[in-house]
């Protein structure tokens, strides 16, 4: 194959594989916004939508992952298209988690709308921290698709917000059970729900890390696999 050849070849794959991955991370975007609307409004074809993103997530992570390792495997690509490769190699397993958390938050949801036959009990903590966690997926899905590393330099300060308000919503849910403000079933699935969500921001900030590196080359900050397990 003539390096013109080659070249082109290249290129193709790589345009597919950014195909990919903006569908990859559309989708995890939607699981997560679906998700919450469950939480807050029992919506039955958002909970069915929701289960049908996460396969839909699984199984085309599968196929980028593939479509990944022909790249490197058949074309050696060197320099910025081979950080774009092994970063969407990460990316994809994120998203991939991004959009199990949801079906989990979807799960726990149903529970709590089950159980809470009175109406919801008010935790406003938690909508504020579900809305921070959709605001840096946006903000780091949209930093991937568009190549822009500025975008994430302070990702992990909104992550920090995050952390915090989980760390309230723990002692809320906490002191709501023993007052028996909060039934035990309840409680329990919004302590999962408040993890859940803990746990989608720190795969935005392993995004907004991944895109800066895939931009400029250098890693920043600490590999989140440091901070706390996947």
């Amino acid at each position: 194959m003539s390096p013109a050849t080659e070249r082109k070849a290249l290129s193709e794959g790589l345009d597919k594989l950014r195909e990919n991955m903006t569908t990859l991370a559309e989708l995890a975007q939607l699981a997560i916004r679906k998700a919450t609307d469950v939480l807050e409004h029992d919506g039955d074809s958002d909970s069915s939508a929701v289960f049908t993103l996460d396969q839909e997530i699984f199984g085309l992570r599968e196929e980028t992952v593939k479509s990944c390792v022909d790249l490197i495997a058949l074309h050696a690509p060197v320099a910025r298209d081979l950080r774009r490769i092994t970063t969407s190699l990460e990316i994809t397993t994120d998203l991939d988690r991004i959009g199990r958390y949801s079906r989990d938050i979807v799960e726990s949801a149903t529970r709590i709308h089950e159980a809470a036959k009175d109406g919801l009990p008010q935790l406003p903590k938690v909508h504020r921290m579900s809305e921070l966690t959709i605001q840096m997926v946006d903000t780091a899905i949209r930093a991937f698709v568009e190549g822009d590393a500025e975008s994430v330099r302070n990702i992990i300060q909104a992550d920090d917000a995050v952390d915090s308000l989980h760390d309230q919503v723990f002692l809320d849910v906490v002191d709501q059970m023993a007052d028996r403000s909060l039934s035990p079933t309840v409680g329990a699935q919004y302590i999962l729900i408040n993890r859940y969500l803990e746990r989608i921001s720190d795969h935005a900030v392993n995004i907004g890390q991944h895109v800066i590196y895939m931009v400029t080359g250098r890693r920043p900050w600490r590999p989140l696999s440091q901070k706390r397990e996947n």
